[in-house]
């Protein structure tokens, strides 16, 4: 796999269009001759500009509270996006006061923000020239399911992209993820580069983010996955109702050709009921939270074994399919997330014999940040993983506890500028598959740290584990006594950096290499 270094992958060889046509399209005027000019590509983020592009800039989107920062309007960057070559730039009224002096014509529409999308795909050339895509939405497991998907596609000889909170991949090109579903500029430039190597498959995940603010509209996704609802984002939503609608919306108004939907949460019912299209279910019944309903599946997994860096499950579908197989993850949520990956391509068309044949010896690649194991050979092991709601710590710690021989050692924190309302519940989940647990550090953001933690350790002192209950605000620190405290045959989870390799502080990213950090921790404690 070959990194590029750039911040978004973009076509080679973008076929320019005209900014007349352009103000044609989309009913706009601009501010200056725009006779002769050109674009070839656009972004909303003046960082990422490059010569030749529209500048989209749109208003910060609005939340209540200092905890989520500063939202500016992105026309206070305009000049930073024409020094780096924007051609034009599309902006509300508000955004045209600020850009007056750019220097570069203006397109001013009423929100430009809910017709980005369809800027992009006309810009990059886009419009009737997709990919199969398949889309995953839920409240956990998105990442994984993906990761699994383009493996085992690749593993079937497909040319596939793939976009994640972790990673953005096309054919043989990777760069990391900023957000989990990237803004509708760069998953358009995302499918434009996959047309010039020949994608033929594009994997995505949908945060609800993504689906209420249009980064995903008007993408037809030619099989939609729904994974599960947990506690989480209530600092969007006002209810879990609410939160529900919102990502049922993705099998909708014909955004999606198919559906998948896990039956694991009961809200699963609700999105296979709701949706307007065909709808598939699976489900792992040993993990579900209503065993009758996840037995009504149309393919049902089961979890057979567990090991440190793998489990095993079988899967059976309608028509007599059967699997045995392992996912390179540990835990029985992870068994649904694989079955969710496969479904989707029986639905999307690939024949079951082919997938069943790669898979036969377990699903290959690796899912970054997922339980990922790391360890010297010798003593404890510690576990990294980006387990952020009660429900993913609960399952994951009950996993790590199932394969431990000793303790089990949580450490745990929680994004800031995000949902406060889960945090107590996240420290209750924690301790109950613990040892001994500590409270960390883990992207405050805007927030106050202390305050998160403190949270964090009310829900977990409500059951105070046998072994201890700490509060250590540094994690380096806090790693430092866990180790401390670990023997051979013990294991360290550490929920919350999984595939992140940074910390965000006041909006800036302060590096941190967790696996590095946790194999130089076990050394200096003589596990070298």
């Amino acid at each position: 796999m070959k990194v590029n270094n750039a911040p978004v992958l973009r076509p080679e060889h973008p076929e320019p269009r005209l900014l007349s046509d352009f103000a044609e399209r989309f009913g706009v005027t601009a501010d200056r001759d725009i006779t002769g000019l050109r674009t070839t590509g656009t972004t909303v983020a003046s960082v990422d500009v490059r010569p030749g592009e529209i500048f989209i800039a749109l208003h910060g989107v609005p939340r209540q509270g200092p905890q989520f920062g500063v939202r500016r309007h992105g026309a206070e960057f305009a000049a930073e996006a024409v020094a780096k070559g924007a051609v034009a730039i599309v902006t509300d009224a508000m955004g045209a006061e600020l850009a007056a002096d750019a220097g570069v014509p203006l397109f001013v529409m009423d929100d430009p923000r809910p017709r980005v999308w369809e800027i992009a795909s006309w810009v990059f050339g886009n419009d009737d020239r997709m990919p199969l895509m398949l889309g995953v939405t839920g409240t956990n497991g998105k990442t994984s399911t993906v990761h699994l998907q383009h493996e085992i596609l690749r593993a079937l000889g497909y040319t596939t992209s793939l976009s994640s909170s972790a990673r953005r991949i096309v054919a043989d090109e990777e760069v990391t993820a900023k957000l989990s579903t990237p803004e509708a500029s760069e998953l358009h430039a995302i499918i434009a580069r996959g047309r010039e190597t020949g994608v033929q498959v594009m994997c995505l995940e949908v945060s609800v983010q993504a689906i209420i603010h249009g980064r995903s509209s008007g993408i037809v996704f030619d099989v939609a996955g729904f994974t599960n609802l947990q506690l989480d984002h209530r600092e969007d939503f006002a209810n879990m109702d609410d939160y529900l609608q919102a990502k049922a919306r993705m099998f909708k108004g014909g955004q999606a050709r198919k559906a998948v939907v896990s039956l694991d949460t009961v809200a699963g019912r609700t999105v296979a009921a709701e949706a307007e299209c065909p709808v598939t279910t699976v489900a792992t019944p040993e993990i579900a939270e209503d065993g009758e309903l996840a037995e009504s599946a149309q393919w049902i997994a089961r979890m057979t074994a567990e090991r440190v860096n793998a489990t095993a499950f079988t899967l059976d579908g309608p028509d007599g399919q059967h699997v045995e197989t392992t996912v390179p993850a540990l835990g029985a949520h992870m068994v649904t997330n694989a079955a969710m990956a496969i479904v989707m391509l029986v639905e999307a068309g690939i024949p079951w014999e082919d997938i069943a044949r790669v898979i036969d010896g377990g699903i290959p690649g690796f899912l970054p940040g997922r339980t990922e194991l790391v360890t010297t050979g010798r003593g404890p092991v510690i576990y990294i993983d980006f387990a952020h709601t009660p429900d993913a710590i609960e399952k994951t710690a009950a996993a790590v506890r199932r394969v431990t021989p000793g303790k089990v050692i949580v450490m745990f924190g929680a994004d800031g500028s995000r949902d406060g309302t889960k945090r107590p519940l996240m420290g209750l989940a924690a301790v109950r598959n613990s040892d001994v647990a500590i409270v960390t550090d883990y992207n405050p953001r805007w927030e106050d740290p202390d305050l998160i933690r403190a949270q964090l350790y009310e829900g977990a002192a409500q059951e105070p584990p046998a072994g201890g209950l700490f509060n250590i605000g540094d994690p380096e620190e806090a790693l430092e006594k866990a180790v401390s405290l670990a023997e051979d045959g013990d294991a360290i989870l550490w929920c919350g950096p999984g595939h992140q390799n940074f910390l965000d502080v006041r909006g800036k990213r302060v590096a941190y290499d967790f696996p590095q950090i946790s194999l130089d921790a076990l050394r200096r404690h003589g596990w070298g």
